[in-house]
């Protein structure tokens, strides 16, 4: 047992109900199949792939790869980490009615908080800020509805999915600094410190 239960809070558990009493086998396979958009290795090995890609490309593009990949990375741990912290049982495994109407079992009983999935679509949606307006709002309008996903699934509370969502905006924000910062290129220049 972790060392810190989380309880889900009365709007947790009204929302879950609805879901539980109103979902059809449809929805939760389609929540099923789109919730893969924000997971860990699907998300790491994009952006695994798009670093390598950016070592032939422009300083610029290779900072910005350097960040999503570092991003990805810190987003991928910090779930497991955290879990090991906090002790909260998810809600799939408090409804038998849910299950009658399509809703699968999630991961390990007891690691709904945080939503490991929503944390790294909060740092992707934060990332996006550094896109043109049109494709910041479009990648922002994916990560929240994959984000959703989550709650769709009974997988996390709605608490769970916005505290990950809030801590992969943290984190991205975090790492900005070192992992956008120009660096010096050119031989004999010094980088001035700060």
């Amino acid at each position: 047992m972790a060392p810190v239960t989380v309880r889900p809070t009365r709007i947790d558990i009204a929302i879950a109900n609805e879901i539980a009493d109103r979902t059809t086998p449809e929805v939760e396979e389609t929540a099923e199949a789109l919730t893969w958009g924000a997971d860990e290795h699907v998300l790491l090995a994009v952006a695994a792939a798009g670093w390598l890609y950016a070592r032939t490309r422009p300083a610029a593009e290779r900072r910005a790869a350097n960040h999503i990949f570092a991003v990805s990375l810190v987003t991928a741990m910090l779930p497991h980490v955290l879990k090991s912290a906090f002790d909260q049982v998810r809600p799939d495994r408090l409804t038998v009615r849910g299950h009658r109407r399509g809703v699968p079992f999630s991961g390990r009983a007891r690691d709904a908080f945080p939503s490991g999935h929503a944390m790294h679509m909060g740092a992707l949606a934060s990332a996006a800020g550094l896109l043109p307006p049109a494709r910041r709002r479009l990648v922002r309008g994916i990560a929240v509805g994959l984000s959703l996903t989550r709650i769709a699934l009974l997988a996390h509370w709605a608490s769970d999915v916005v505290a990950g969502f809030t801590l992969g905006i943290v984190i991205e924000r975090m790492l900005r600094p070192w992992t956008l910062a120009k660096r010096s290129t050119e031989p004999g220049k010094r980088q001035a410190r700060s």
